[in-house]
């Protein structure tokens, strides 16, 4: 009989208490996974991303770069301007986490067919 714990001695995902659950759960998030996409090419800005990502809110949006940023997928610069403009970029662990979320947004776009 196999013994089931919450602990998580190494990463699993499958274990209630491991903490790559947290970072599943904010790369299976929809509006992470189209940030990190629309951050591919390049660094961008709050505005550039509200209308590139149509249907997201302005506090989702700043909600999910927060969370991003947090888990270190992205980098927030602010620059001394007047008005101040910031800009969104990928760190290495995002753009190595975007690779996977292309080949998910590609295989839905190929897949769901519209009636």
């Amino acid at each position: 009989m196999a013994i089931v714990t919450d602990d998580c001695e190494r990463n699993d995902v499958y274990a209630a208490m491991c903490p790559c659950r947290d970072m599943l759960d904010l790369l299976a998030n929809k509006w992470s996974a189209l940030v990190i996409g629309a951050l591919e090419d390049g660094p961008q800005r709050f505005g550039y991303l509200r209308s590139r990502l149509q249907g997201v809110s302005p506090k989702v949006l700043s909600q999910t770069l927060k969370r991003l940023e947090a888990h270190e997928l992205l980098t927030r610069t602010v620059y001394a301007e007047v008005p101040a403009r910031v800009e969104y970029e990928l760190t290495t662990l995002g753009h190595s986490a975007a690779a996977p979320l292309k080949h998910l947004r590609d295989w839905v776009e190929d897949n769901i067919t519209t009636d």
